[in-house]
């Protein structure tokens, strides 16, 4: 038998003649059917007495040099006792069983959003701030990674990444999110082992040091001014700014305060164990300026929760998100220069640097926000000071109205009794 040439097979393919086999030799045979959209490269052997056939690809796809070269290979391997058709059929199993086992896989997305859904949905107060996490950070570095072949590797670059776009605490609060997801996978018996256990915020953000920024008086004058700069800053984030300040209560109170809440004929707020961080309960004596905004509020709210989620948002929210407020404040700073960079955050601790300021005894500052006096005074005092905050609040509320106006603000802290 003649070997077989490439002008051949070309001009077979040109004049459509077909055949069943014509072969290399050694063999290597071409098969040309009527079915064939190309003639395709078949390798026969005999095997345990048995004969053995084997596709070796399309002519389009394998050339006459490397069709030889590859049966010459394999008659290498059956002449050491290999079953070479049997070993590629093993390899397009696993390889199948691969594919399948990849479209089966439990992935990390998925698994977040389980481990939301039993654990953190419908049992925290701010569930929005795990799903931050889950849907920014998680999800787009590890979420397709099927969950029992997540690596510590896997982890360190998806910190690495947080870190590097410049957020090192939100690092740190995507390592302890994410350790206590793996956590919860051990508990459903889907891993043995936690991928993030090895790592603590020296890996992520570090030490989160505790903030110190407080706004002084020229600078509220000035956050005043940009509001009123600020194009698209609405009336009820500029109420939300100042009742916050007045206040003295923590954002997450506020965005997901009811109406029900609040006796405005009494002017009070009042928040249960559910509604506070620190599960204390407390009556909030609102001062009147804080009661004219809460009425207008009040009157543009859906009757239910005092900023309901806006129609922008997300739905699975009934109240404004955690960012909005967040993302109206970085509009209201570029119309802020030369002013240090602040959070929201810091509007808490503003309040109690000017309470101080103000005069205000430091355990009544300290009740203001709701804070448990500390020490046996702690213990066995249980007054609630709800007069004296009521006139601290007062003082705070129209210390920040002289600031909106730009107007100065005489500081003089209350006299003290004397007791000699």
């Amino acid at each position: 038998m003649s070997a077989l040439t490439d002008i051949q097979i070309r001009a077979w393919i040109k004049s459509g003649e077909r055949f069943e086999q014509r072969g290399d030799g050694g063999g290597l045979f071409l098969s040309y059917r009527e079915n064939f959209a190309m003639p395709i490269w078949r390798f026969r052997y005999r095997f345990a007495g048995q004969r053995r056939v084997m596709t070796l690809g399309s002519y389009a796809d394998l050339s006459l040099a490397e069709a030889r070269r590859q049966a010459k290979e394999y008659r290498a391997r059956v002449a050491l006792g290999y079953d070479v058709a049997g070993e590629k059929q093993e390899r397009k199993a696993e390889a199948l069983e691969k594919i399948e086992a990849a479209k089966n896989a439990y992935t990390v997305g998925q698994l977040a959003e389980e481990y939301f859904e039993k654990t953190i949905l419908g049992r925290w107060k701010h569930p929005n701030i795990v799903r931050s996490r889950i849907e920014k950070d998680i999800k787009p570095n590890i979420g397709k990674i099927p969950v029992e072949d997540v690596k510590p590797m896997d982890i360190s670059n998806m910190l690495e990444t947080v870190v590097e776009r410049g957020a090192p605490t939100v690092a740190n609060d995507v390592l302890r999110w994410t350790k206590r997801m793996f956590d919860y996978a051990i508990k459903r018996h889907i891993i043995q082992f936690n991928p993030a256990s090895a790592f603590d915020l020296s890996d992520a953000g570090g030490k989160e040091d505790p903030r110190t920024r407080a706004l002084s008086r020229d600078e509220l004058v000035i956050l005043f001014e940009g509001m009123r700069k600020t194009k698209g800053f609405s009336l009820l984030n500029e109420y939300a700014f100042k009742l916050l300040l007045m206040l003295c209560v923590r954002k997450g109170e506020l965005v997901t305060a009811r109406v029900d809440q609040f006796d405005l004929d009494k002017a009070t707020w009042q928040l249960t164990t559910s509604d506070t961080k620190t599960k204390a309960e407390i009556i909030i004596p609102l001062p009147k300026q804080a009661v004219e905004l809460l009425r207008d509020i009040i009157r543009l709210s859906d009757g239910v929760y005092l900023f309901p989620a806006r129609q922008y948002q997300d739905r699975r929210l009934p109240y404004i998100h955690e960012n909005t407020l967040n993302v109206a404040l970085s509009k209201v700073k570029a119309n802020m220069p030369g002013v240090d960079p602040f959070t929201i955050h810091d509007f808490r601790r503003t309040a109690r640097t000017h309470l101080a300021a103000l005069g205000i005894e430091s355990h009544i500052a300290e009740r203001c926000l709701n804070h448990k006096i500390k020490g046996v005074e702690g213990i066995y005092n249980r007054h609630d000071y709800f007069d004296e905050r009521k006139a601290a609040l007062q003082k705070l509320a129209n210390f920040i109205e002289a600031c909106e106006k730009g107007k100065d603000w005489n500081v003089t802290p209350f006299r003290k009794a004397n007791n000699g």
